[in-house]
């Protein structure tokens, strides 16, 4: 992590809280090529070249895009995936994603609002199809923390349709450090846990609410009950024991929406 995280943590924005950076030589085309997506910059690997990266340059150049070389070991940091960055990075602007502290500072004295929290996913396509769900919900942000939450990358893109360039993404270091901000703003922390005490479906959700969606395999984890007010379950039948993360939280995004 860079020095800069502290600061981060506290509620400066970071690049990483402006945009979705876009590795891999189909991925950057396609994003250059969506006239609804703000592309920032492109960087490429020195040494670079071919057909694919001359496509690359010329369809930045028709867009009026700056097009910057780097060595091939900073485009794989960037990139954040040093296998399959194919020497080329994109940013594009993410005009949903914000911290989390310019979020809670956006509401008035009397707003309500509707949060989703990822916390300790793993599956890129679970992190995806969560963003779909919760945007078509028209939830007021998704709290995606910087550590513990796969970034959105090509894998997350593709498995939201698209949707994730533009989701309402709340950015904070941990998922923790994203509840205490959201706790100090008047939310009321709830997480979804198979041995929740009440049931989704029935308990009172106050005008300002966050529900935390836990991992795949351990579900939520112990930093984060710390940080909860109560834990609900959704109540199945059948002896079936628990749901895939990203329906879970669909059916906590249009519930959220529901009431």
């Amino acid at each position: 992590m860079s020095p800069q995280e502290p600061a981060d943590e506290a509620g400066a924005a970071s690049p990483k809280d402006r945009f979705v950076t876009v590795y891999g030589r189909k991925p950057v085309l396609e994003a250059l090529a969506d006239p609804a997506l703000q592309v920032d910059k492109v960087v490429l690997a020195e040494g670079v070249n071919g057909d694919a990266p001359r496509a690359i340059i010329d369809a930045a150049r028709r867009r009026g895009i700056e097009v910057r070389r780097a060595s091939a070991q900073r485009v794989k940091v960037l990139a954040g995936n040093g296998r399959q960055d194919q020497g080329v990075v994109a940013d594009v602007v993410a005009p949903g994603m914000r911290t989390v502290e310019r979020f809670t500072a956006s509401l008035g004295p009397d707003d309500g609002a509707r949060v989703l929290v990822l916390d300790g996913l793993t599956n890129p396509a679970n992190v995806g199809m969560i963003l779909r769900s919760a945007t078509a919900a028209g939830l007021s942000g998704v709290l995606l923390p910087r550590r513990g939450v796969p970034s959105i990358d090509p894998l997350v893109v593709k498995a939201s349709a698209g949707v994730a360039f533009h989701a309402p993404v709340l950015r904070a270091g941990t998922a923790a450090a994203g509840l205490a901000a959201l706790a100090e703003a008047g939310f009321v922390l709830l997480g979804l846990d198979g041995a929740g005490r009440s049931s989704l479906f029935s308990v009172e959700l106050p005008e300002r609410v966050a529900i935390v969606v836990g991992g795949e395999t351990d579900g939520l984890t112990e930093e984060v009950r710390g940080e909860l007010h109560d834990t609900v379950v959704v109540p199945m039948a059948g002896g079936v024991e628990s749901l895939n993360a990203a329906c879970a939280a669909t059916l906590a995004c249009f519930e959220l929406a529901r009431r």
